[in-house]
């Protein structure tokens, strides 16, 4: 999705670059806890790069003042890796684990530092595009969500995502869910998500057929092809095998239930959708708020009170978001499952769950703890 930058610097030089060092270490810290320390390594050297006006400075020159839930350092890693996984960076591949590599973050630097004095363009072009993460992990909150929906009274589901990437999660239905507390739903998948939950989201067995696939996005990406699946690899952090084997699980699943994928912005994708009669209409996103620009996301509010407010008993609609949010002002971020449903509009949030989705708790979250900066917002 779009990445907003702001229009004018306010700052002296140096003061916008240490900002964006400081964003970067911040990334560093995020990766460090949510299972990367191979990221968390390196992004705190291209901080330290930045900050000596290195060739990582010169990359990254002119998005001084990107908004930190940008995820300026995320969109270079994901070109960088891009290279590695293609073949195109043999040398840096050798310390890459997701390409067979030591996974020697160090050693991955001297390499990488010269890349980015060799490619400083090629790189570069790479950060107009927001991460295309599609984090099949968090299929597990939005098909646990759809499930709580659908539990009075299962109907057919036209399920429509906006930010979808290569939409994978459009085929949530089609992944298998274990549950600590012994439950098992789904056929049998490439894509098998254990624990995906720490409790079922619902006591019944709940039936998801899903009748319709469409997603938007501004740069979709096709998971049929070889380039569209190095695309979706190369924004899963190169030390996360879990995470990795899950994609590529999930492609496989994509090449054999098709969808349709949309080139458009988010609110331009939603200009006609509408309730249908027979079927639950579903909206469905998943951490791709953040990269809208503000007036975007008030287009895309207002879409769904439209839509909601064409919605009747039997043509139902539903919202479902898994996004970093407050509960109070003054809260920290936190990754809530919220469901929204119409008739009536009325907003419930059902589940918590970490960053990457799983495993998920179901039901209402727990209070709010005193807000503290941390790598809620963080891919």
């Amino acid at each position: 999705m779009p990445v907003g930058v702001a229009a004018a610097r306010s700052y002296p030089p140096a003061v916008t670059v240490e900002r964006m060092a400081e964003r970067i270490r911040t990334q560093a810290r995020a990766c460090q806890a949510l299972g990367s320390p191979f990221y968390a390594v390196l992004l705190q050297l291209v901080a330290d790069d930045v900050l000596a006006d290195g060739p990582a400075a010169a990359v990254l020159a002119g998005h001084e003042d990107d908004p930190g839930p940008s995820a300026l350092a995320l969109r270079m890693m994901g070109t960088v890796h891009r290279l590695v996984l293609s073949g195109e960076a043999p040398d840096l591949a050798a310390h890459y684990p997701s390409a067979g590599g030591d996974g020697d973050p160090r050693a991955a630097w001297s390499i990488l530092r010269g890349l980015l004095r060799s490619e400083p363009l090629r790189i570069a072009a790479g950060l107009v595009d927001a991460p295309q993460t599609n984090e099949v992990g968090r299929a597990a909150v939005l098909l646990g969500a759809l499930a709580r929906v659908l539990e009075p009274e299962p109907m057919p589901v036209r399920l429509w995502e906006i930010g979808c990437s290569g939409g994978l999660n459009l085929r949530a239905d089609r992944f298998r869910y274990r549950s600590a507390d012994g439950g098992v739903w789904g056929p049998m998948s490439p894509v098998e998500l254990d624990p995906a939950w720490t409790n079922r989201p619902t006591p019944a067995r709940v039936s998801v057929r899903v009748v319709e696939r469409v997603g938007g996005d501004l740069a979709p990406v096709d998971p049929a092809t070889d380039e569209g699946a190095i695309r979706l690899a190369s924004y899963v952090w190169p030390d996360q095998a879990e995470r990795m084997r899950r994609l590529r699980g999930a492609i496989l699943v994509a090449r054999e239930h098709p969808a349709t994928l949309v080139r458009a912005s988010a609110a331009a994708f939603l200009d006609d959708l509408k309730p249908a009669d027979g079927a639950l209409t579903v909206l469905w996103h998943s951490v791709m708020w953040q990269y809208l620009p503000a007036d975007e996301q008030r287009r895309v509010r207002a879409a769904i009170d439209r839509i909601g407010s064409e919605a009747t008993d039997s043509a139902p609609f539903a919202h479902i978001a898994f996004e970093p949010r407050r509960l109070t002002p003054a809260g920290r971020y936190r990754f809530l499952a919220a469901v929204r449903t119409w008739p009536g509009g009325a907003e419930r949030i059902v589940g918590e769950a970490p960053a990457h989705g799983i495993p998920v708790t179901w039901g209402e979250p727990a209070p709010d703890e005193p807000r503290a900066d941390g790598p809620s917002r963080q891919e």
